[in-house]
């Protein structure tokens, strides 16, 4: 599995950007695909996440905020991040959790991140 991550960049508080995460790959079965973030200093944390089955999930501080959806292609996700805030500045990463059709076990990969800066 390999995670394709765009978006990003920066952004002025109140205004939107979007980050987009593609898993591309062969032999496995995507179960989850969600962005986290982290700031300096701070844990990783839960941004939002699309299960296989649709269900969404949004971390508290993001809810009303952001928004998950499907990608027009298969295995993709789109993060609509609007009234941005400084506090939202933090290096986003994109996360998949699948089953490996060839080792038959679960597994988890990681993107790159991507840099997201909210200036005040």
């Amino acid at each position: 599995v390999k995670l394709l991550e765009s978006g990003g960049g920066l952004a002025q508080a109140g205004g939107s950007l979007r980050l987009s995460c593609a898993a591309t790959g062969t032999a496995f079965t995507l179960d989850v695909l969600a962005w986290y973030r982290q700031a300096p200093g701070k844990q990783r944390e839960l941004v939002a996440s699309v299960r296989d089955d649709g269900r969404i999930d949004y971390g508290d501080s993001v809810k009303g905020r952001f928004t998950i959806s499907k990608g027009d292609a298969k295995n993709k996700i789109d993060l609509q991040m609007n009234s941005l805030k400084p506090e939202d500045s933090a290096t986003y990463y994109c996360n998949a959790e699948f089953w490996d059709t060839v080792d038959h076990g679960p597994g988890i990969y990681w993107g790159q991140g991507t840099q997201v800066t909210v200036s005040s």
